[in-house]
């Protein structure tokens, strides 16, 4: 009963910190307010979570990287894979070599296979957290595709390292050579088995689908859930990376039929289902850390003093240096990326790209760390063998923890500021693409009535005919405004948008009209419940679609 109550006090901290954040009267961003939370419930009122540490990453790793790996633009991916690569594997080596040592050589009595491990979990960035940083701040679409790529990768390659450095710890033998042989074995078998399962996954909902003649959403989506989790058992069974496997799951399930065709409300829930379990495992990592930071405090000043002694405040200035360390890596690995992208175009005789040190300084402050580096840290060991504890674990804890809320105090200040005298181009490209988007579909659209006035034509059925003429003539009009709305420049267009402006303010209004209606008809005990919620169903639909459209 002990463990209910405390797993839904969790959600419910969980939940109200999505709502508390926007009244707050100075912008801070979530994770924070999340961390004080947690240590909140911890100390005032006693509330104290113990759990494994391999059950923890296998709960929370693999449903986050699959969601990444779902949702970043694959185009982007593979257009910017050169910058992508170099961020997320050039780097996170760069990171794991410079700051292992740099933490070794700051703190002599940490090993060094254990200052790698630290080094590795804070490689890891994460794109979203950087997303609710700059707020309204613009940063240019191909830099947030490339930092969007970069964290998705390096949370795989990243996690990957600290797998073998920890082993390295355990084992007390490390190989270089056998290290890459083994990296790239177990990274193919990893993508190999996540792409097999989300293969997999297609075959079956064709199967279930031909053989109930119907899609049930939920049970679609119940199995996208268990996807992430499958991919990540298979591989680890069979010895290879499940992290990765998560990873390709999640990039190479939208080739399976669960995006195509028309199942409306299965793609709805799915979208609206992990929308909820990102934001809850994230918010449950950063709560969980802040019920955590107490005894972490405490065992990493035990930690310190078994390292040779030191006042509170060389923790901090730990903290601050490693900080330093990672953001003077990453702006020198860009500085050394960009010139080498510049000699080559320079060597082939190309263009060579402007690129000003804001912009190299905005990619190195963009290195927030976030929820995958709390959780691979929290996965450490408890115990290096028996009666024998991981050494400095509480310490390691302690640092990620620390670089994680400094890069994020760091980047609430920096990036605004960096990222809004940025020189962006006139058009965001997402716009243009978009409004192209818009003008091909509605062009494809009224192809699609004329063929379905010409078939109502050949059945010779005068009723019919007219009928679909007239309805026609109406459809086609509300494309042709689109069409129209979609021109690049001149009056035609700008006309249209203002009418689709207002049209859309009308219909919005005219839907919440609708919706109040039938709220006062079943209070009125006029209609049901179940009624209600058909009709308010159509209605919340309907209204999605237009407030998820951009304003023009």
């Amino acid at each position: 009963m002990d463990l209910v109550i405390t797993i839904l006090v969790l959600l419910l901290v969980v939940a109200l910190s999505g709502a508390v954040v926007r009244i707050l009267p100075i912008r801070l961003p979530l994770p924070l307010l999340q961390i004080a939370t947690g240590a909140l419930l911890a100390r005032p009122f006693g509330l104290h979570v113990e759990f494994d540490p391999g059950l923890f990453f296998l709960l929370f790793i693999p449903p986050l990287l699959f969601a990444d790996g779902w949702r970043i633009p694959k185009r982007e991916l593979f257009l910017l894979r050169g910058p992508i690569l170099a961020l997320a594997v050039g780097l996170v080596f760069f990171t794991i070599v410079g700051v292992g040592y740099f933490v070794h050589w700051l703190i002599p009595t940490v090993p060094l296979a254990v200052a790698f491990a630290l080094a590795a979990v804070l490689s890891p960035t994460d794109a979203v957290a950087v997303t609710s940083i700059t707020g309204h701040a613009t940063i240019p679409p191909r830099l947030m595709h490339v930092l969007s790529g970069e964290a998705l990768l390096n949370d795989a390659s990243g996690l990957v390292a600290l797998q073998f450095a920890v082993a390295a710890e355990l084992t007390g033998h490390f190989s270089l050579t056998t290290a890459a042989g083994d990296f790239a074995l177990t990274a193919l078998g990893g993508v190999a088995a996540g792409v097999f399962v989300s293969a997999a996954f297609g075959v079956v909902r064709r199967r279930l689908v031909r053989w109930s003649s119907e899609v049930d959403p939920a049970s679609q989506v119940s199995l996208l859930l268990l996807m992430p989790f499958a991919a990540y058992l298979l591989a680890e069974h069979f010895g290879v990376s499940g992290i990765l496997a998560a990873v390709a799951a999640g990039m190479t399930v939208n080739f399976t039929d669960v995006s195509k065709g028309g199942y409306v409300a299965t793609r709805v829930q799915s979208v609206a289902v992990w929308s909820m379990v990102e934001f809850t495992f994230n918010g449950l990592i950063f709560v969980l850390l802040g019920m955590q930071l107490p005894g972490i405090v405490g065992n990493a000043k035990l930690d310190l003093a078994q390292a040779g002694g030191g006042e509170l405040w060389y923790l901090a200035a730990y903290v601050a240096a490693i900080t330093l360390a990672l953001i003077v890596l990453r702006f020198v690995w860009v500085w050394l990326s960009l010139r080498f992208v510049l000699m080559r175009a320079l060597h082939r005789g190309e263009q060579r790209p402007k690129v000003g040190t804001r912009l190299m300084w905005t990619a190195a402050l963009a290195g927030v760390r976030g929820a995958i580096t709390l959780a691979g840290v929290l996965s450490i060991p408890l115990m290096k063998a028996e009666d024998v504890p991981f050494p400095t674990r509480d310490l390691m804890i302690f640092l990620a923890t620390g670089v994680i809320l400094a890069t994020l105090l760091i980047g609430a200040i920096g990036l605004p500021l960096s990222a809004k005298k940025l020189k962006l181009p006139g058009e965001d490209p997402r716009v243009k693409e978009e409004r192209m988007a818009r003008a091909l579909s509605a062009e494809a659209a009224l192809r699609g009535i004329a063929e379905e006035q010409k078939r109502v034509e050949e059945t010779r059925d005068e009723k019919a005919i007219a009928l679909a003429s007239r309805v026609a003539a109406r459809v086609v009009g509300d494309y042709q405004q689109r069409l129209e709305a979609a021109g690049e420049e001149g009056d035609v267009p700008e006309k249209a948008r203002a009418e689709a402006g207002t049209e859309r303010i009308m219909r919005l209004a005219a839907l919440r009209a609708e919706r109040r209606e039938l709220f006062d008809l079943r209070r009125s005990h006029r209609i049901n419940d179940e009624t209600l919620r058909a009709l308010i169903r159509e209605l919340d639909l309907a209204e999605a679609s237009l407030t998820g459209l951009h304003a023009e």
